[in-house]
C-alpha cells in the first residue's frame, strides 16, 4: 500500500486511538500509534504524526508527550469530565427509578466513551447494583423531550395517564380520557420525575408522574396559569409535597427532639427556624401539603416529633391513629 493512504481519516482515527488507549496513568508510544493506524490501513511517517498530535488541540484534545528512557510516551490530558464526576453521573442514572434498565445501560455506555478503555472498566464496576427497581415505560425519554419542547414553545400538552392493576397491566385512568395541561416545569422527587403544570379546567396546579404519561402530544393552544407560576418556587413546591402527594397547604408547628435536627434540616433546608423549647427539644413551623404521606412521615419519626398545631391537623392525625388501631388491633373473642 502506498505511503499516505487514507489520509483523510488519519486525524479522526488518531483522536480515537489517543482517547481510547490513554489517560493520566496509561501511555502510548510512537511505534504503537503507527501500529494502531496501520491496523486501519492508514500509513504515515513520524513527522506527520507529530504534527497531527499538535493539531488535535484544535479539536479540544490535548496530548502531552513525556520522555521515558529513549522514547516519548504520549497521553491525553484535561478531558471534559474527570473519572469521579462520571462515577457521580453513573450513580445518578443507575439509581433513577424513572429510567428503564435498557436506557440506563445505553446511557452508561455513552458515558464510558468519554474516558479511556481502562477507566471505562472502573465505571462498569461502579454501576453494578442488583435488584434495582426501574420503570417499565420505555417512552419516558421522548415524553421528557416533548414536555421541554412544549415549555419552550409556550404550548399546552395532551396525554393519557395510566396506573398498574392487580394483573400487572397498564390501565388508563378516567377510562382513557385525555389530560389537557399547561406544562411549567419538571421536578425530581423521591427518585421519581414529575411534570408540574396548570390544569385550566380545575383552576389549580397539579403534578403527574412522567413515567405514567402516555401518548403525549403538543397542543396548538398557548399555556395558561402563568400568574400562578410567577410566584411558585419549584424546589419549595416539591419540599412541601411529601412524595409529591397533594393536600391543603398549611403551616404546621412541630415539637422535635434535638437528635432529629438533621432530619428537619435535610427535609426543609438550613433556613428553617428552630426555636429551643427545653433542654432536649425545639419547635419548628413549616409549610407543608398536609396529606396521609405527611402524617406517615411524622409516624416514622416516632416519639421524637409531635404535631403541636393547628388543631385541624391534630384532628386529622387523631383520625388516622384511630383508623390504624381499627385496622391492626386484634379482636378479642
Amino acid at each position: 500500500m502506498s505511503r499516505g493512504t487514507k489520509q483523510k481519516f488519519k486525524l479522526y482515527r488518531l483522536a480515537q486511538i489517543m482517547l481510547e488507549n490513554t489517560d493520566e496513568d496509561h501511555y502510548i508510544t510512537m511505534p504503537e500509534i503507527m501500529s494502531a493506524l496501520g491496523e486501519c490501513e492508514i500509513t504515515a511517517d513520524r513527522k506527520s504524526i507529530y504534527n497531527d498530535l499538535r493539531d488535535l488541540e484544535t479539536l479540544g484534545i490535548e496530548v502531552e508527550g513525556e520522555p521515558v528512557g529513549n522514547r516519548y510516551h504520549y497521553h491525553v490530558v484535561g478531558r471534559p469530565f474527570e473519572l469521579p464526576e462520571l462515577k457521580l453521573l453513573v450513580d445518578a442514572i443507575q439509581s433513577s427509578k424513572f429510567i428503564t434498565e435498557r436506557k440506563t445501560n445505553a446511557l452508561i455506555k455513552k458515558l464510558e466513551q468519554l474516558v479511556s478503555k481502562y477507566e471505562a472498566l472502573k465505571l462498569q464496576r461502579q454501576v453494578y447494583v442488583s435488584g434495582r427497581i426501574k420503570t417499565m415505560n420505555e417512552s419516558i425519554y421522548y415524553t421528557v423531550d416533548a414536555i421541554h419542547n412544549a415549555i419552550s414553545e409556550n404550548k399546552k400538552i395532551r396525554f393519557q395517564y395510566f396506573q398498574w392493576n392487580v394483573k400487572k397491566e397498564m390501565e388508563l385512568r378516567h377510562n382513557g380520557a385525555w389530560y389537557h395541561i399547561s406544562p411549567w416545569g419538571l421536578s425530581w422527587d423521591n427518585e421519581n420525575y414529575y411534570l408540574v403544570g396548570y390544569d385550566s379546567a380545575a383552576g389549580q396546579i397539579k403534578h403527574y408522574r412522567v413515567d405514567k404519561m402516555l401518548h403525549i402530544r403538543m397542543s396548538e393552544e398557548e399555556r395558561e396559569g402563568k400568574e400562578y407560576f410567577k410566584k411558585l418556587d419549584m424546589a419549595d413546591y416539591a419540599k412541601k409535597s411529601f412524595g409529591m402527594f397533594g393536600g391543603e397547604e398549611q403551616r404546621v408547628k412541630l415539637l422535635v427532639a434535638n437528635y432529629l435536627a438533621g432530619v428537619i434540616i435535610d427535609r426543609f433546608g438550613k433556613d428553617v427556624m428552630m426555636l429551643p423549647e427545653d433542654e432536649d427539644h425545639f419547635t419548628v413551623s413549616v409549610d407543608v401539603h398536609v396529606s396521609n404521606q405527611f402524617l406517615g412521615w411524622i409516624f416514622s419519626l416516632g416519639e421524637g416529633v409531635k404535631i403541636v398545631s393547628p388543631d385541624e391537623v391534630l384532628e386529622q392525625m387523631n383520625r388516622e391513629i384511630t383508623r390504624l388501631i381499627g385496622q391492626y388491633m386484634r379482636r378479642c373473642n
